[in-house]
C-alpha cells in the first residue's frame, strides 16, 4: 500500500510538471507561429498589416512583437499563478510546524504529531498536509512524506526546513526543539522578506512610471518634433531651394525610419524594464516576464494609437 501511495504522489507531481510544458509549449507555437506570419510580410508574400502604409519591416517587427506577446504571456502569468499559490503555502507553514512541535512535546513520534496536526485549517497548505497525514496512515515513513511534500511544493525555504526537520528526526534527537526553532527562524525570514519586498515595490512604480514617461516623450515628438521637420523640407520644396542632403531628399523615409526606431525602443525599454522589475520583485528573471508583458503591451497599443 505505501509503494501504491508513493507512485500516486509521484504521477501528481509529473502531473504538475507536464502542465508546465504544456505552458511552455504553447507558448512557443505562439512565438512561432507569429514569428512566421512576420517573416512572410517580410519578403512580401502577404501583407497583413496594421495600417495600410506599412513597410515590410515595419510589419514584420509587429508580428515578431505579437509573437512576443504570445511567448512571455502565458508563461509569464502561469508562473506568477505558481508563485502565489507558494508564497500562500509558505505563509502557513510555520503555524504547522509550532502545532507540530506542541504535539511532539506530548510524547507523540513526527508521524504522530504531523497526523494529529492535519485536522487543523492552514489555508493553501492543508491539501499538501492531508497528503502528508494520508501517506503516513499507508505506511510511508513520515521522513519520506516530508520529502514528497518538499518535492511538490520545491521553494528554497520549503526545502530548507525539511531538510533540518528530517536530519534531526534520522539523528535521534529533540525534534520537537528543532521544529519550534525552524518555525520561529521560517517566521522571522518571511517577516524580513515582506519588509524587503515593500521596499522594493516603491522601486518597481518608478519602473513603471519612468517607462509611461518614456512613452509620452516619444508621443511629444512625433506630434510636434517630426511634423515640424516634414513641414520645413516642403517649405523648402516650394521656395525651390536645392538641397543636397538626403535628409532633404528623401525626409519622408528619414522620418518613418525615425518611428520605427522609437518603436523598437519601446520593444527594448519594455523586455528590460520588466525583467529588472521581476529581478527586485522576486529575485528572478523568469518572474519579470509578466512585467515585461504588461509593458510590452501597453507600449505596442501606445503606439498603434501615436
Amino acid at each position: 500500500m505505501a509503494n501504491v501511495e508513493l507512485e500516486k504522489a509521484r504521477v501528481r507531481l509529473y502531473e504538475k510538471s507536464d502542465r508546465r510544458q504544456g505552458i511552455i509549449a504553447l507558448s512557443s507555437v505562439l512565438f512561432l507561429l507569429f514569428g512566421f506570419v512576420g517573416f512572410l510580410n517580410l519578403i512580401n508574400s502577404v501583407n497583413l498589416g496594421f495600417r495600410g502604409d506599412q513597410s515590410p519591416a515595419e510589419r514584420f517587427i509587429y508580428w515578431l512583437v505579437l509573437g512576443t506577446l504570445g511567448f512571455i504571456g502565458p508563461y509569464g502569468f502561469f508562473l506568477a499563478k505558481k508563485q502565489r499559490e507558494i508564497k500562500l503555502i509558505e505563509r502557513r507553514l510555520p503555524d504547522f510546524l509550532r502545532d507540530v512541535a506542541e504535539a511532539g512535546r506530548f510524547g507523540m513520534t513526527l508521524a504522530e504529531a504531523i497526523v494529529v496536526s492535519s485536522g487543523g485549517r492552514y489555508g493553501k497548505l492543508t491539501p499538501e498536509i492531508k497528503k502528508m497525514a494520508a501517506q503516513i496512515s499507508w505506511g510511508v515513513p513520515a521522513t519520506e512524506a516530508l520529502r514528497l511534500f518538499s518535492e511538490r511544493v520545491k521553494t528554497p525555504m520549503v526545502q530548507r526546513v525539511i531538510a533540518i526537520i528530517v536530519k534531526s528526526s534520522d539523528a535521534g534527537g529533540d525534534v520537537a526543539d528543532v521544529l519550534t526553532m525552524v518555525s520561529h527562524d521560517t517566521k522571522e525570514h518571511q517577516l524580513t522578506e515582506d519588509e524587503r519586498r515593500i521596499a522594493m515595490s516603491t522601486y518597481i512604480a518608478v519602473i513603471y512610471i519612468s517607462f509611461m514617461v518614456f512613452l509620452v516623450t516619444i508621443w511629444i515628438l512625433n506630434v510636434t518634433f517630426l511634423p515640424k521637420m516634414l513641414e520645413a523640407s516642403n517649405a523648402l520644396g516650394q521656395t525651390g531651394t536645392a538641397v543636397a542632403s538626403p535628409l532633404a531628399t528623401d525626409l519622408v523615409g528619414v522620418v518613418r525610419s525615425i518611428r520605427l526606431a522609437f518603436f523598437i525602443a519601446i520593444i527594448v525599454h519594455g523586455l528590460g524594464d520588466g525583467i529588472l522589475a521581476g529581478v527586485l520583485d522576486t529575485g528572478s528573471i523568469p518572474n519579470g516576464l509578466r512585467h515585461s508583458f504588461v509593458m510590452l503591451l501597453i507600449g505596442f497599443c501606445a503606439f498603434l494609437i501615436i
